[in-house]
């Protein structure tokens, strides 16, 4: 069974660390970078709310849950957004990933691509998932995009499933990946993050 414990992920230009409330400065300020709070499809912290988003995070780790990652710039150390493991079945061995954000400024960077190669490594080399899922909103059609880069195959649409922060209801689309599939998506992964740019 998957045994989910708080560790540090490092690759290239991103670490990936256990979020905690140190972090709630530099949450905030990756936050604001394009006023990511106002996208209706995400779940981005609003100003003056970071820290209850940090507090919700560690009690569902305690739960057992959810572990939530802070994104780091390896470089600077600065936080550049989150990500997490959520959803986590260990008794058939499955999570998800998702709660993932990033400064519009590192958007369309390797930092997602970076990111998600280091949390599914961790999942599938690591812990020994046997499957690693993804939801995203139906009108968040960058999220779908990004998933679908990643290799994840879309299973379906769970229909008027769960609300957004503005009260409406949304439809959720479901995607994952199954562990024999990540040598071939790793391959894939590691053959865009070492191309030329």
């Amino acid at each position: 069974m998957i045994n989910v414990q708080p560790v540090t992920l490092e690759r290239g230009p991103v670490r990936l660390v256990p979020l905690g409330l140190e972090h709630e400065e530099g949450l905030a300020a990756a936050a604001a970078d394009g006023e990511l709070w106002r996208l209706r499809v995400t779940s981005v912290p609003e100003p003056g709310q970071t820290r209850a988003y940090i507090e919700t995070a560690l009690a569902m780790r305690q739960a057992g849950s959810r572990l939530a990652f802070a994104v780091l710039d390896a470089l600077t150390g600065d936080v550049i957004g989150s990500s997490s493991y959520h959803d986590i079945v260990p008794a058939v061995d499955r999570l998800e990933i998702g709660y993932t954000w990033y400064a519009r400024s590192r958007q369309r960077s390797a930092v997602n691509t970076t990111a998600k190669w280091l949390l599914m490594q961790h999942a599938f080399e690591t812990l020994g998932a046997q499957l690693v899922g993804w939801r995203t909103d139906n009108y968040n059609f960058a999220s779908q995009a990004a998933i679908e880069r990643l290799g994840a195959r879309k299973d379906g649409v769970l229909r008027h499933h769960a609300l957004r922060r503005d009260g409406t209801v949304r439809d959720t689309v479901m995607y994952s990946l199954a562990a024999g599939e990540w040598p071939e998506v790793k391959a894939h992964l590691e053959y865009l993050l070492n191309k030329p740019r």
